[in-house]
Order: C-alpha cells, then sequence, then structure tokens
C-alpha cells in the first residue's frame, strides 16, 4: 500500500474514532487507534470502563467494527491490543 493510501486510511479510521468516542466516554470508556497492518486490520485500545468491561468485545466487533466497515469497506476487521 502506498504510503498516500495508508495516511488517506488512517484519517478515514480517525474520522469514524471521533464519531463512535462520545459513545464510549458516555459510559465512562474511550477508544485510541494504536495502528493499521498492511492488511487493513485496524488495532485499537480500549481506555477507562472499557478496558475493563465484559462487554468489550461485543462492543468492539458490533459497534466499532461494524460501524468502521460500513463506512470504510476497505477495513477488513478491528481488533484491540
Amino acid at each position: 500500500m502506498a504510503i498516500e493510501e495508508k495516511t488517506e486510511l488512517q484519517e478515514k479510521v480517525r474520522k469514524v474514532i471521533e464519531q463512535l468516542r462520545p459513545y464510549l466516554q458516555a459510559d465512562g470508556g474511550d477508544i485510541q487507534l494504536v495502528n493499521i497492518t498492511d492488511e487493513n486490520v485496524v488495532n485499537v485500545e480500549l481506555l477507562g470502563a472499557c478496558g475493563s468491561c465484559p462487554y468489550s468485545q461485543m462492543t468492539l466487533k458490533n459497534g466499532v467494527e461494524e460501524a468502521m466497515r460500513k463506512a470504510i469497506p476497505e477495513v477488513k476487521s478491528v481488533e484491540t491490543i
């Protein structure tokens, strides 16, 4: 992937995260972009209450990943580190 494409993808991912952030913050959590792999897997870190919540994986897959893939079809998945 060219550097320009990766930078553009990172900006798109950041915009989606900014849209989702208020929902996570309302429950005492937060999310942070760590990196995007060459295979278009978005790695994030769940912070605050989200980091220890037993439902965090469900939130990640059913909320964050679904929204991310809908907005950015080239994203393969979203994983937490």
